[in-house]
């Protein structure tokens, strides 16, 4: 994947959706009609901005049937409705959709979260992903390993169903402050070699993250790749062989905690993981704006709880305050 990641959030949606306000009232639409999955929150969204009632289309890809899945029946021929879909790509999702509903006397337009390149069709409202990798919440399991071996398998016909989304869930985990306590900052400036022989003597958390361990991928530490040996040494030690190790390259990423999360929120997001718990909150913070479609979970090991982290950058501009697009991560 060689295109830059376009990260669509709930809210970026749901506020292009509020822009369109005016426009999507002004067509007098009877019904947004979603196409399950992608496009239901996008109908939902619609409904909720316009007035107007919710219904829903089921596609089955493989054999290219729609179905009219919802409580209300089909609006009389000549109707207007808007079709709601996560994107516009390259099959005939979209394009049976549109037939089925033309077929029943309706005028039909269409709405997608983006269209690329890729695209079959161009819709009538959509954001322009062209020269962009499109990703979406309720898609951030779609790039797992797991996902994508089920994925081919049930493509080949060798499984059924692929799978709950929950299944596919991918961990990367902080190391200081998650299995171990943190050293405090003094002691590293007082005296590094005490300090790290402090750390190496630490025992880990009797109380650790509620996560399946099964789950995690990778330990993704801010530690200095110089201490790969004693760091890989104390894991051992303490039983902790599954997963892999990733420390931070110092010529690449400082030590000043919006570059240590960028160090952070690239290994995960290379590595394909759905989650990151994080023992520092400010750290959290950051790594929350670089992967947007991260869940990062900020877990206090002493109070021995966690909550999920979510941040847009707030910039201030000319006349005061304003939130701005969520921070990319910075180029490699």
């Amino acid at each position: 994947m060689h295109k830059p990641i376009l990260a669509l959030t709930y809210d970026r949606i749901d506020q292009w959706i509020a822009s369109l306000q005016p426009d999507l009232a002004a067509e007098g639409f009877a019904c947004a009609v979603g196409i399950l999955r992608g496009g239901g929150p996008l109908a939902l969204m619609v409904s909720h901005a316009v007035g107007v009632p919710a219904a829903f289309l089921r596609y089955e890809r493989a054999t290219r049937a729609v179905a009219w899945d919802s409580s209300i029946p089909l609006p009389p021929p000549g109707s207007k409705v808007l079709v709601c879909e996560d994107i516009a790509g390259a099959g005939n999702t979209l394009d049976d959709c549109v037939a089925f509903l033309r077929g029943h006397g309706l005028e039909v337009k269409t709405l997608v979260a983006a269209f690329d390149d890729l695209s079959r069709m161009r819709p009538d409202y959509g954001i322009d992903a062209r020269g962009y990798f499109v990703l979406f919440p309720w898609e951030r399991h779609a790039y797992t390993d797991g996902y994508r071996e089920a994925w081919q398998r049930t493509r080949a016909g060798m499984d059924g169903a692929i799978g709950e989304d929950h299944e596919f869930a991918v961990y990367a985990i902080d190391l200081d402050g998650i299995l171990l306590p943190d050293v405090a900052p003094q002691h590293y400036e007082a005296d590094l070699a005490a300090a790290l022989a402090e750390r190496d003597a630490l025992l880990p958390f009797e109380r650790l993250p509620g996560i399946d361990f099964t789950r995690v991928k990778a330990i993704v530490t801010g530690r200095p790749e110089m201490d790969r040996p004693r760091t890989l040494d104390w894991l051992a030690r303490h039983g902790f062989h599954g997963p892999s190790l990733v420390m931070r390259d110092t010529a690449r990423y400082g030590d000043r905690p919006h570059e240590v999360a960028a160090h952070k929120a690239r290994a995960a997001v290379a590595l394909s993981c759905t989650h990151f718990v994080e023992s520092d909150p400010v750290q959290s913070i950051h790594i929350a704006q670089f992967a947007p479609l991260m869940r990062v979970v900020w877990w206090d090991a002493f109070q021995g709880a966690g909550q999920l982290v979510s941040a847009h950058r707030w910039e201030t501009a000319a006349g005061g305050p304003m939130l701005a697009r969520p921070q990319a991560l910075p180029a490699a």
